[in-house]
């Protein structure tokens, strides 16, 4: 299948533009990672559905002007979604060198003037709160809570791309949050509300 296809079968609405650009993306990963490792995703086609994994919240966010991806990796889900969220200035936290380079290379070549890349742990980087703070399969739900404590504010949303565990990491995070979870295929999306 191609990219269209699948986003045909999710549901998902992007224009022409924002598809050849995630194409560009998956293209250019599947080069990098035969040489650098900086996926599980060996084939294009295993690129694409992690993209889909990536995109997915946005049948159901609020779309944010700014976002923090924690543990960006290769792009999922911060840099697929910068993609897709052109008006959104995205920050990609990712301490690992070699990504880091993937990022900031991917980000040029696509032309991604929105993305910027912090070569550090997310408690590191310094900025305004964020609208949305997003991550996929970093730490648990309080952790991500308490490490991103100083870049958010009332207003901040969250989205946490996790496994079966949500539940009880839910459970485990004190403060009355309001929140959904989403589930799809094996993804559970956890999207905490803010409390406006």
């Amino acid at each position: 299948m191609n990219l269209s296809q699948y986003l045909d079968a999710e549901g998902i609405q992007l224009e022409r533009e924002t598809i050849v650009k995630l194409e560009n993306f998956a293209s250019l990963l599947h080069e990098w990672n035969q040489i650098h490792n900086l996926t599980g995703a060996r084939t294009v086609d295993a690129i694409y559905v992690n993209i889909i994994d990536s995109l997915y919240p946005l049948t159901f966010i609020k779309k944010p002007e700014t976002l923090l991806d924690v543990g960006t990796g290769a792009g999922f889900p911060g840099l697929v979604l910068a993609i897709a969220l052109p008006g959104t200035r995205v920050v990609l936290a990712e301490p690992l060198k070699k990504r880091v380079s993937f990022l900031k290379y991917a980000a040029i070549d696509l032309g991604l003037s929105n993305v910027s890349v912090e070569a550090k742990r997310v408690e590191e980087v310094a900025d305004e709160a964020f609208d949305l703070i997003s991550s996929r399969a970093v730490t648990n739900t309080r952790l991500l809570l308490e490490l991103t404590s100083k870049i958010s504010d009332a207003h901040t949303e969250y989205l946490f791309y996790k496994g079966s565990r949500v539940f009880d990491e839910i459970e485990d995070v004190q403060h009355q949050l309001r929140y959904d979870i989403v589930q799809k295929n094996q993804r559970n999306y956890l999207y905490i509300k803010n409390e406006q």
